[in-house]
C-alpha cells in the first residue's frame, strides 16, 4: 500500500503567499525596494505589454524595478494571489491585478524556488490586458 503523506505543510503555502505579497506591496507603494524582497537577484521576466499588437518584454527583473520606479504608486490596485502548485522547494503563484499605476490590468505567473529557507521568485511571466 502506498503511504498517504502530506508532504507540504500549510505554513509553506503561507510563506509563499507572504513572499508574493512583497511583490504586490511594492507595486502598490511604487517601491522597487519592497518588490525586490520577493525576487531572486537573477530572476527573469517575460510578457506581452501592448495588446492588441503584442510586444514582448523579456529580460532581467530589473525591467520590473524600472517600471515601478517610473510609474509610481498604485494605491487603488486590487490583487488576488493564488498558489497553483507547490512542492517542498518550488511553487507557482498566479496574481490577478487590476489597476496598476498606469491603470492597466495584468495576470502574472510567478515561479518560486526555496533557497536557504527563503521563498524567492526566479521567473515572472505576465499578460497585460487592454
Amino acid at each position: 500500500m502506498t503511504a498517504n503523506l502530506k508532504t507540504v505543510p500549510t505554513a509553506e503555502y503561507e510563506a509563499v503567499i507572504a513572499a508574493a505579497n512583497k511583490y504586490t506591496e511594492g507595486v502598490r507603494a511604487g517601491s522597487p525596494e519592497i518588490t525586490a524582497q520577493a525576487f531572486h537577484k537573477n530572476a527573469t521576466m517575460y510578457g506581452f505589454i501592448s495588446p492588441p499588437k503584442p510586444d514582448m518584454l523579456a529580460g532581467p527583473i530589473d525591467n520590473l524595478y524600472t517600471f515601478i520606479r517610473d510609474s509610481g504608486s498604485a494605491p487603488a490596485i486590487k490583487t488576488r494571489n493564488d498558489v497553483l502548485a507547490i512542492t517542498q522547494t518550488t511553487a507557482v503563484v498566479r496574481i490577478d491585478m487590476e489597476g496598476d499605476a498606469s491603470g492597466a490590468d495584468y495576470t502574472d505567473f510567478l515561479t518560486f524556488i526555496k533557497l536557504d529557507g527563503k521563498w524567492q521568485v526566479i521567473a515572472k511571466v505576465f499578460h497585460k490586458y487592454q
